[in-house]
């Protein structure tokens, strides 16, 4: 029986892009993905060997994947990013990175060797202040210096703001402001319910909202809508003369999973086929135990729900008995 060529769900949604989580490891405390008590680590006997990620990257490329993002925790802290960075971008897929942004200049011209053109750096206020109260540690100058050095350096640069009623919503506008003289795009995260992050549908910053805001400060004349590519989870705009761009993900109150080819890997080995999902399918013993591993891949993949892990519903999104069911943020990769 010929093996299967690529990652289909039940509805019928090709699966071409996979999320890599290296570690569960941060050196960040993001009050939105980590809860204030930390979390217990997996053990590290049940943590992704460096070979292993690479052998299953390599699984999933004979199945149709032709992204890879790697993610965390924080993945430049992970022991052999250097190699896993070198063996990823030698498979034909292209690569990109979401990170804090504090190691990036130890790894900047690593990335120009290798040809990895797309960072996805997370930054939540351009206040020093309020960056230590939402990370809990001070590394503001040292972030922005590095994404200045990678603005610099020609990285397709998109800075992700997750947005928090009364904590950084009132920033919007200097978040777009940012966009005005550098060539990066500002993501617009609304604030999503996972494990230990107390999240409240009150404290969510919604797509209309943020386009009201804007359009209040700039005038509907001066906002451009940009085309959308194919699988965006971003609906994108610009201001008229800019620069750079903007984009809102709006995952609670405007999701966009019909066209979704998303399929996360976690640093423990489960295989996540959404973000929101609370089932998850254990590919380290089988991968420890020399199984064709495809079998495991395409029937984690397939029964995947047509939105939010099953919350189809608003209702069903904010039922707290149900969008806990899941890990912290920290444990998943962003």
């Amino acid at each position: 029986m010929s093996q299967p060529t690529n990652i289909t769900d039940q509805f019928g949604r090709v699966h071409n892009y996979l999320r890599i989580s290296l570690t569960e490891r941060c050196n960040l405390r993001c009050t939105y993905c980590m809860p204030e008590e930390g979390i217990k680590l997996s053990e590290k006997e049940n943590v992704l060997t460096h070979e292993e990620i690479i052998y299953l990257a390599k699984e999933f490329v004979k199945l149709g994947v032709n992204k890879i993002r790697l993610t965390g925790g924080e993945p430049l802290v992970k022991k052999n990013i250097e190699k896993i960075i070198r063996e990823l971008t030698a498979l034909p897929i292209q690569l990109g990175i979401t990170t804090n942004g504090i190691l990036l200049d130890k790894y900047i011209d690593l990335l120009k060797e290798c040809g990895v053109k797309d960072l996805n750096i997370s930054l939540d206020t351009l206040d020093k202040d309020k960056f230590v109260e939402m990370t809990r540690r001070d590394y503001f100058d040292r972030v922005m210096c590095n994404i200045y050095q990678c603005i610099l350096a020609g990285f397709n640069i998109k800075i992700n703001a997750v947005l928090i009623k009364d904590q950084n919503d009132n920033e919007i506008i200097n978040f777009i402001e940012f966009t005005k003289n550098n060539n990066v795009s500002f993501r617009f995260i609304e604030f999503m319910p996972f494990d230990g992050n107390k999240w409240d549908n009150s404290k969510v910053v919604s797509l209309n909202e943020i386009l009201e805001k804007v359009t209040s400060h700039y005038g509907a004349g001066q906002l451009i809508k940009l085309d959308d590519k194919q699988h965006d989870t971003t609906k994108n705009y610009c201001i008229k003369g800019y620069e750079g761009s903007f984009g809102v993900i709006s995952t609670v109150t405007n999701p966009f999973c019909d066209s979704c080819n998303r399929i996360r890997l976690t640093a423990n080995g489960r295989i996540k086929n959404c973000l929101f999902s609370a089932t998850e399918t254990n590919l380290l013993s089988p991968l420890r135990a020399g199984e064709d591993l495809v079998p495991h891949i395409i029937k984690a993949v397939y029964p995947k729900k047509k939105s939010r892990g099953g919350m189809i519903s608003d209702e069903d999104f904010q039922d707290k008995e149900k969008n806990t069911q899941n890990r912290a943020m920290i444990s998943i990769g962003g």
